[in-house]
């Protein structure tokens, strides 16, 4: 992503966190979609004077060192909003959900930039998740 990109999606998801009324004190996702649009989102949100934490979920537990499948300090207990770039079924979504549930963060929204419409947001829903997107595939076109 640009450092314009950045600033752009980084001011724009953490005015809809704001707007949405969720006050997480991390964001973050599956790694390699929601990467740069926690750290863009966190860095705006430190810029604005408020405090606001990344962290990226890997697809698998690490093979060495800590083992570790969530990276960047996500304390059980924290309140959390889980980003995704273009949601599609929702499959890789739920399984960050899954993953950072597991580690005893609370989801208190999911946020993604653009809902292609082709199912995901409906199993989001069902599975009980506050989501929204940004955009949708049809605002795109």
């Amino acid at each position: 992503m640009s450092g314009a990109g950045q600033l752009l999606v980084g001011e724009a998801c953490h005015n809809a966190i704001i707007k949405a009324g969720w006050r997480p004190e991390y964001v973050g996702g599956m790694t390699l979609g929601a990467d740069p649009i926690a750290y863009a989102i966190a860095a705006h949100a430190t810029r604005s004077g408020h405090a606001l934490d990344a962290f990226t979920v890997r697809k698998s537990p690490k093979g060495h060192g800590t083992g570790r499948q969530i990276e960047g300090g996500l304390p059980a207990g924290a309140r959390v909003v889980v980003i995704e770039d273009s949601v599609t079924s929702g499959g890789s979504l739920l399984a960050a959900l899954k993953v950072i549930e597991n580690h005893g963060a609370v989801v208190v929204g999911v946020l993604a930039l653009v809902d292609r419409r082709e199912g995901g947001t409906e199993r989001l829903l069902e599975a009980g998740y506050d989501f929204r997107a940004l955009f949708d595939a049809t605002d795109l076109l």
